[in-house]
């Protein structure tokens, strides 16, 4: 049962029909779905890349979804079919991460609500569940598979909750052994023999390392690989399967980040891959003969396939328009498997003959009673921001919006710091543009995937420079001849709900409703209550934000919380009872503060949720308060 404050359980009894009647009198030349519509897709991922996706005899594929409301584990077959699901939690989201080499056993992942202490499990072939990371608060982390197929890898913190030791699990007997004790560094990536091992450590957020360690010797210690003068974030793609040379990220050359190859015998560096954007990402075949490269072009994935031995790009044929993501070869490299998602579908799963390039869809992820022509294709949107510098963002435009008949406008923040609003189907933006909503995701100053420039240009300003941007957002949406120039909302999630609860506390009149979900309202505790597994990450994060220890007075002066009596704007809460990373007393006394006001302020706390809402009624429900806040509040206010 999810608990709902009796604020929310008034809003959440209002009518349904009335965003269907707004909607039709602002002439919305497509058909209006009622909101559960949009979240009755299936989300489908494919496991990580460090596991095997397709089955040993390639003819099956290991993938999750959330069919039945809650993420499970499911096998597909390659040739096409109904999947079948393999685990059954009602509760837990449950991801696949690996097929087992040699027979159906596979590896799952599970947190408890949503609290982000992970264990791995194992699925027998005869459907026993085993938990081989067990402990009440342990987080473990799945690392890879020995190339022979009789060990895999997972790290935990059960030792130290600060850090991560990597041990090695015989695959015939699940016993296991310590390979490397870890002394605060990341892991990262192992190489396919269980030699090398890469970590990183994160000086700041601009300045990070990398480190090789040797399993092979008998107390392996971390040799650093990555000496350099000033702000050089490296960072770790994965080891060549031939085990010769480890693939690394660096913005070292330039404002974005490039793939570099560090051999490792001789020590040498050269560069692999540069593009005009960032290289997100890079995967090889199992042999090494592909190699798949990520580039986040303008908030989209571009996917570019390679054939190593013969020096040319696979071309895959019979794929619609769209983001390319999770590149997934089968052992012998004859099929290839990946996803296919845009604005208005959701991630579907595909299967290619890697020698045809004949690329056959295997999911369909968007819910049949929606006609994909009705949702919006969004569009990359600039404006020029408070002090001329242009900011990116994705913007929503409803169908039938005009001059005549213009549309309530939404200024949406993403997560972070540093967080990015990209290209794709996202079920909350597609039910707010279909009833009528202008939505702007903006990337404003502080951004990923615009140059490392533009990514600290919001260091130790938060609550500042990043706001401005979200608030010249507002005023340049209300400059566009089909958005009303009367009222504009502010929504976001995470640090998006910080900027939310900052804008209705710093610049009280720039928005005129505001939708925090799970938002960070007083930067001393959050910053203070980081989970320890977050380990140097935290260190990192305090370089840009500041230290609650030695920052106390700055970081109270951009906290909402301390200035809550300024906000006198409707204001919505949303927020997981189990978040680990915002907690639930950020918005309970944020909610206490603005009542006091004597502001409209409604509250919806899910039980079983944490950072981020994985349950499908959860979403659903969620969804439909953002819609009737923005209703009753910015649309129908007078």
């Amino acid at each position: 049962m999810r608990h709902l404050g009796i604020a929310a359980a008034v809003l959440l009894a209002l009518g349904a029909g009335a965003p269907a009647a707004v909607a039709q009198a602002q002439g919305q030349a497509a058909k209006v779905y009622p909101t559960r519509a949009f979240f009755e897709t299936t989300r489908y991922q494919l496991p990580p890349q460090d596991g095997h996706a397709f089955s040993a005899d390639g003819q099956r594929l290991l993938i999750s979804g959330d069919a039945t409301g809650v993420f499970n584990a499911y096998v597909l077959p390659a040739a096409g079919g109904t999947p079948q699901a393999l685990t059954s939690s009602t509760k837990d989201a449950t991801f696949a991460i690996s097929w087992f080499p040699g027979d159906d056993r596979i590896l799952f992942s599970a947190d408890q609500g949503g609290n982000e202490l992970n264990h791995i499990y194992v699925r027998g072939t005869d459907g026993q569940v085993r938990d081989l990371t067990p402990g009440d608060k342990l987080k473990a982390q799945f690392a890879g598979w020995r190339k022979d197929g009789q060990a895999f890898y997972v790290a935990t913190n059960e030792r130290d909750p600060q850090t991560f030791d990597l041990y090695a699990y015989e695959a015939a007997t699940y016993e296991r052994r310590m390979v490397f004790r870890n002394s605060g560094l990341s892991v990262a990536d192992l190489s396919d023999d269980g030699r090398w091992l890469a970590l990183v450590k994160e000086r700041t957020s601009a300045n990070s390392d990398i480190f090789l360690a040797d399993l092979s010797q008998p107390t392996p210690e971390p040799k650093l690989i990555t000496p350099h003068q000033g702000a050089v974030a490296f960072g770790v793609f994965e080891f060549t399967p031939d085990g010769q040379a480890l693939i690394y990220s660096t913005d070292e050359p330039g404002e974005f980040a490039q793939a570099w190859r560090y051999d490792l015998a001789s020590g040498a560096k050269t560069p692999l891959v540069a593009e005009a954007w960032d290289v997100a990402n890079l995967k090889f075949s199992p042999s090494g003969r592909y190699r798949a490269d990520y580039i986040n072009a303008d908030a989209s994935t571009v996917l570019n396939l390679h054939d190593l031995s013969a020096n040319r790009r696979l071309k895959l044929t019979g794929v619609p328009a769209g983001d390319l993501n999770s590149a997934r070869f089968s052992r012998d490299e004859t099929k290839l498997a990946f996803t296919v998602a845009s604005d208005t579908s959701p991630a579907d799963i595909f299967v290619a003959d890697v020698a045809t390039g004949q690329a056959r869809r295997l999911t369909k992820a968007l819910n049949p009673q929606i006609t994909e022509s009705d949702l919006v294709e969004a569009s990359v949107a600039r404006f020029r921001s408070y002090d001329g510098l242009e900011i990116p963002g994705i913007l929503y435009r409803p169908k039938g919006a005009s001059a005549a008949r213009p549309a309530h406008a939404i200024v949406w923040v993403h997560g972070g710091p540093g967080g990015q609003s990209r290209r794709g189907y996202s079920a909350d933006l597609q039910n707010l543009a279909n009833k009528g909503y202008a939505v702007y995701a903006i990337n404003n100053r502080g951004s990923s995937g615009y140059g490392k420039t533009f990514y600290h240009l919001d260091d130790k300003k938060h609550g500042d420079v990043d706001l401005k941007d979200v608030t010249a957002a507002g005023h340049w949406l209300k400059s566009l001849d089909w958005v009303a120039d009367d009222r504009v909302a502010v929504v976001g999630g995470s640090y998006g709900g910080y900027m939310t609860a900052a804008a209705l506390a710093f610049e009280p009149d720039a928005f005129d409703v505001g939708i925090n979900i799970f938002g960070v309202t007083n930067w001393v505790r959050t910053l203070e209550s980081i989970p320890p597994w977050w380990g140097e990450a935290r260190d990192a994060l305090y370089d840009e934000l500041g230290d609650p220890k030695t920052d106390a007075e700055r970081l109270r002066a951009i906290s909402p919380l301390f200035h809550a009596k300024n906000i006198r704007k409707p204001l919505l809460v949303v927020q997981g009872k189990n978040d680990p990373r915002v907690l639930q007393v950020e918005s309970d006394e944020l909610v206490a503060a603005v009542k006091a006001n004597g502001v409209p302020v409604e509250y919806i706390v899910f039980p079983d949720e944490g950072h981020g809402f994985q349950r499908r009624e959860n979403r659903v429900t969620a969804s439909e308060a953002y819609l009737r806040f923005l209703d009753t509040h910015l649309r129908r206010a007078k």
